[in-house]
């Protein structure tokens, strides 16, 4: 395992634009704000999703796409460099009008409504490609 303590600087909230990617919302938040290094929690709605799915046997991501309106019921992740950008690494589960959910990897999302709270660490973190799992992994 691999840790180290992290000292806050800025907590920050905000609402995400109607009609923007939700991802790309969270990476221009963290931009705007010099975050190179964070942690967010999310809610609120989306038009639409891509989710994604780690084969671990295949080391690949496979999407899921939905085309309807979906509940962001849950929504975490972080930001830290890659290859000098910033990356939101989103997770979401999100929920049909049945109430069934569907959870991974938010790779894309259209906002209906999103309301974010991001609490930005002082020092930043930087992915790097790991070997055993073949993805970029901070620390």
């Amino acid at each position: 395992m691999n840790y180290r303590a992290v000292d806050t600087d800025a907590e920050y909230v905000a609402r995400l634009d109607t009609g923007a990617d939700w991802r790309a919302e969270l990476e221009s938040l963290a931009d705007e704000v010099a975050a190179d290094a964070a942690w967010f929690t999310a809610l609120g709605a989306v038009q639409d999703a891509e989710l994604w799915f780690y084969d671990q046997d295949e080391c690949e991501y496979y999407p899921i796409e939905f085309d309807e309106p979906l509940e962001v019921a849950s929504c975490v992740g972080n930001v830290s460099l890659l290859e000098d950008e910033r990356f939101a690494h989103t997770h979401a589960v999100l929920s049909d009008p049945d109430g069934t959910t569907y959870a991974g990897h938010l790779n894309a999302a259209t906002v209906w409504a999103g309301e974010v709270h991001m609490r930005v660490f002082e020092e930043g973190l930087e992915r790097e490609y790991d070997e055993t799992t073949e993805l970029d992994l901070w620390l």
